[in-house]
């Protein structure tokens, strides 16, 4: 009985330790080249997670390395391979503000702006990231008039407003299907660069797949399910002089 008992305390001893070395060893204290292969490996590995976990023990054993610039500049530009662009833009932000010099800052904000621009396949679904990108193309114009960059920021910049154009398009023939003639004027009269030609501007062709449930931007397939009345209305309304509601 006494040997069955010791046999059993070694076999859970052994299980115990076996275990244990199973499990990733917590690591700290390592010089700066080490983190930053552990990031290039991560990266590399397509394990961004495990590259923005030694990134953050990189910066913070070694605040000073000359590492760190690049470090994360990989991290930002691997985040926008990904399509991860709320990341790109946190890596962008950081490498701005901590370590571009002139020139640097200047690629560091272009990267920026194509990560919003980067951001918007479907343009009629964030108008708030819309408004956003406009205003940090324009920023940009103004910042770097001489930019090898500003061709295309100024494109882009064009591209979002007719996005922009179009979104307001869609909220008037909204309200144009609930019978508010007034919140529908009020979204056509939205067209704030009087240099673009609006009436020579043709609506995106909706695929297929997506129109079947968002509708080619003009009706929709549910359409019929939309009830005349004021509850289609935002509540972050206001009321014009004869009580009819118009969002802003």
């Amino acid at each position: 009985m006494k040997f069955k008992t010791n046999f059993l305390l070694a076999a859970l001893a052994s299980f115990l330790f076996f275990a244990g070395c199973a499990k990733e060893v917590e690591e700290y204290n390592k010089p700066a080249v080490y983190w930053y292969g552990k990031i290039v490996e991560s990266v590399s590995n397509n394990n961004l997670d495990k590259a923005d976990n030694y990134y953050t023990s990189l910066q913070s054993e070694h605040t000073g390395s000359p590492l760190l610039p690049e470090a994360t500049m990989i991290l930002a530009i691997a985040h926008m391979h990904y399509e991860e662009y709320l990341l790109t833009e946190h890596f962008l932000d950081e490498y701005v503000k901590r370590y571009a010099n002139e020139n640097e800052k200047e690629s560091a904000e272009f990267m920026k702006i194509k990560a919003k621009y980067m951001a918007l396949p479907n343009p009629r679904r964030d108008q708030s990231l819309i408004n956003e990108a406009i205003v940090a193309a324009e920023d940009f114009k103004s910042a770097y008039p001489n930019s090898m960059y500003y061709a295309i920021v100024d494109t882009m910049a064009t591209n979002l407003y007719m996005a922009e154009a179009a979104l307001n398009e869609s909220i008037a023939s909204l309200y144009d299907r609930v019978d508010k003639p007034k919140g529908a004027a009020y979204y056509r009269a939205i067209k704030p660069q009087p240099w673009i030609l609006w009436d020579e501007i043709d609506r995106e062709n909706t695929p297929w797949y997506r129109e079947w449930f968002e509708g080619d931007g003009t009706s929709s397939w549910y359409e019929f399910l939309i009830p005349d009345t004021t509850s289609v209305v935002s509540r972050n309304s206001v009321k014009n002089d004869d009580n009819a509601t118009l969002e802003q």
